[in-house]
């Protein structure tokens, strides 16, 4: 072989091992979405419950609570409903940028229309710009690689590391707008100190603004026509599969399976999302937050979950790794059965705060260590590598070829109905306590998470 040769050779080989720069942008433009999403929903809370006087809305706890479940949850479904629409009508990348743009004027609305109406006006919007945002940039990712390339897990893991970069800083930057740079501790009335969310939302949909810039300015140079069209007429050139042929036994035995585990993950994530209703006013109101002179945000608090994730992914990945390769590998049912087991552990050090502080902020005595809530939030996110990643990957690749969409659809319907539920379980808290319901969500995961323990060989015989 001649050096000019081996020269060309190299060079693709080079080539088929880097990503294109195209997956670069995609992750750049959702880190910034996700900082978006991430830095209100970390005031949302916060911002319900807190009096007006402490530039708030002065909703009741149960009220706030059950309305966060009611957002977080739609903002699972619509994705649904953008994804459909963007089929049929409209290219991806026209949907993404529509989306950014009504997500960011929803947070603009939020931080300059400081009364209920603005909320809801500003909530709504946030729904439906994520519905065409949410489930077309991630396509995007998939489609800038072959069916078969090698690098395309890779890729969705670069990605993943995107959401989590925004979700991480998000609470950080807002929590600090709305609790240190613009709090007045001589508000209206000089009652309370009064709080600057709404600023929060304004560097929210800066977030939002600044990723669609990039977006739009580089999508050309680096996705060329990619996302360009609607997928209509794609669909109907390449759909080789004859939707009249029945499925066979042992599809309809996976199908069986992925609708069973789609049920088993409201359970987790209606006691995952917590994080941002009841933990967050439980931080807020119940955990020393003091470092000498310097009180840590509560909002601060859900940057340990992207933290954590950040650092513990390349971990679990190697852990199923080496277990795989010993002839040890873990069934995908009794991997989420692990998932919703420690989701219930990471409750029992919140009961413990919780049997430590009370449950009554106005005549608590004593504060919880702030190593409760940490170590909450660090069994939490394992539960979540554990059960999430795995979820979608049974889904993609046991589903049967002409239910893909539809049963991805009923996988995401679960977050939507885990949400709502999370919502009226929070708002437990502010009649029956803190603890009665951190026992009952916790003690739940784990009977849940044994007994989906106790069929995985079934299940996994199943799935084959």
């Amino acid at each position: 072989m001649s050096v000019a040769t081996q020269n060309v050779s190299s060079n693709e080989q080079q080539q088929k091992t880097k990503h294109p720069p195209g997956l670069y942008l995609l992750f750049a433009t959702e880190a910034w979405e996700r900082f978006s999403y991430y830095g209100m929903r970390a005031l949302l809370v916060l911002y319900l419950t807190s009096t007006v006087v402490q530039g708030g809305l002065g909703f009741k706890d149960a009220w706030a609570l059950q309305l966060y479940g009611l957002f977080t949850g739609l903002v699972y479904f619509t994705p649904i409903i953008g994804g459909w629409i963007t089929d049929n009508f409209i290219a991806k990348r026209f949907a993404i940028t529509l989306g950014g743009i009504i997500m960011a004027i929803g947070n603009i609305t939020l931080f300059g229309v400081n009364t209920t109406t603005g909320l809801y006006i500003g909530l709504v919007l946030l729904i439906i710009g994520n519905g065409f945002f949410k489930p077309n940039i991630s396509t995007l990712v998939g489609e800038l690689y072959e069916d078969n390339d090698p690098r395309r897990d890779g890729a969705f893991t670069i990605f993943y590391m995107g959401i989590n970069l925004g979700a991480f800083f998000a609470p950080l930057v807002t929590g600090y707008l709305a609790n240190n740079l613009f709090m007045d501790p001589n508000g209206p009335g000089k009652a309370d100190n009064f709080y600057g969310y709404r600023f929060g939302f304004l560097a929210a949909a800066i977030g939002m603004i600044i990723g669609q810039i990039i977006f739009n300015l580089l999508a050309k140079k680096y996705l060329g026509d990619l996302g360009t069209k609607p997928n209509v007429k794609a669909i109907k050139d390449t759909n080789s599969v004859d939707k009249s042929i029945p499925l066979t036994k042992k599809e309809k035995q996976r199908t069986t399976v992925i609708f069973i585990l789609a049920a088993f993950t409201v359970f987790f994530w209606a006691g995952f999302e917590q994080a941002g209703s009841s933990l967050t006013l439980y931080t807020d109101r119940f955990i020393d937050r003091t470092i000498g002179t310097f009180e840590v945000p509560a909002a601060w608090f859900q940057s340990i979950n992207p933290l954590l994730i950040i650092t513990l992914a390349p971990v679990l990945s190697y852990i199923w790794i080496k277990l795989a390769r010993s002839g040890k590998n873990i069934s995908v049912p009794a991997k989420m059965a692990m998932g919703l087991v420690l989701l219930g552990i990471g409750f029992v050090f919140t009961i413990l705060a919780v049997m430590k502080t009370g449950s009554d902020a106005e005549n608590i005595t004593v504060k919880a260590n702030m190593i409760f809530m940490f170590m909450t939030y660090f069994f939490h996110t394992v539960a979540e590598l554990v059960l999430s990643p795995v979820g979608l990957s049974a889904v993609s690749r046991y589903a049967p070829i002409k239910l893909a969409s539809l049963l991805m659809g009923v996988w995401l319907s679960s977050s939507f109905i885990a949400n709502l539920v999370a919502g009226q379980l929070a708002a437990f808290t502010s009649t029956l306590g803190m603890l009665q319901v951190f026992l009952v969500v916790g003690g739940a995961a784990i009977v849940v998470g044994l007994i989906l323990l106790a069929i995985s060989p079934k299940l996994a015989k199943m799935l084959d």
